[in-house]
């Protein structure tokens, strides 16, 4: 296994590194030892992917970076750095140059928008009573609560940072659709999976949170993605 990248996992928005924890444990049982899982303050994509460059920066050897949801956005804007040598996207956001994840949400604005509000303190969160529904539909509802009660908001703000220079026009990519995402619309992710010519679109019939409710299908693309890359 010592010539497989390193694989550094990113969380997206209303969770942190956690939410990887079943495809951790699959990627582990597939014989990986080099797996990190970046927590980040989700304060701005600046410093987002700055923490990232950060993790990315201490691994020795190639790196492959995985995106859930706004950490697609993070891959994309820190993903230039060297020793990254491909992204995965799982129901992420995969912005162009100028493109945030507010803006590509404006033209198919996802299902469960209505149940996302702002704090007085300007953080974005999920509403704790619609969580289930708009996030996690195909897990549990103690699985979902545990999701809803550790929710991670963003400041709102986060939504609207635009990438720089997006790493997917440079590095190969893999691209996983939940087709029935309330969180970011499934158009949208078929129109940013489309433009990005990936090396492979995986689709599956899961929730925005399907790096939980379909981790198997989910590391089966990752592992594809990473023995693709250890053999050049």
């Amino acid at each position: 296994m010592s010539d497989k990248p390193t694989i550094v996992l990113v969380h997206g928005f209303w969770g942190g590194a956690a939410h990887w924890s079943k495809v951790i444990v699959e990627l582990s049982n597939k014989g990986y030892t080099k797996l990190r899982a970046v927590e980040m303050p989700l304060t701005s994509l600046a410093e987002d992917a700055e923490r990232t460059r950060k993790m990315v920066a201490q691994q020795p050897g190639p790196v492959l970076l995985v995106g859930h949801s706004y950490g697609g956005a993070v891959i994309t804007e820190a993903g230039d750095m060297n020793n990254v040598v491909g992204l995965v996207y799982i129901a992420a956001f995969a912005p162009d140059a100028g493109e945030s994840p507010a803006s590509i949400s404006q033209a198919h604005p996802p299902a469960a928008i209505a149940n996302l509000a702002p704090d007085s303190d300007g953080y974005l969160w999920a509403r704790y009573d619609k969580f289930h529904e708009s996030f996690c539909q195909d897990l549990t509802a103690d699985e979902s609560l545990v999701m809803a009660v550790t929710q991670k908001a963003p400041l709102a703000s986060t939504f609207g940072d635009n990438v720089t220079a997006p790493a997917w026009k440079n590095k190969p990519c893999w691209y996983q659709i939940s087709s029935e995402d309330r969180m970011i619309h499934p158009e949208n992710q078929k129109m940013m999976s489309a433009r990005m010519n990936p090396r492979k679109v995986l689709t599956l019939a899961a929730s925005h949170a399907s790096l939980a409710s379909r981790a198997a299908e989910v590391s089966a693309l990752i592992d594809e993605a990473a023995r693709e890359l250890s053999k050049h």
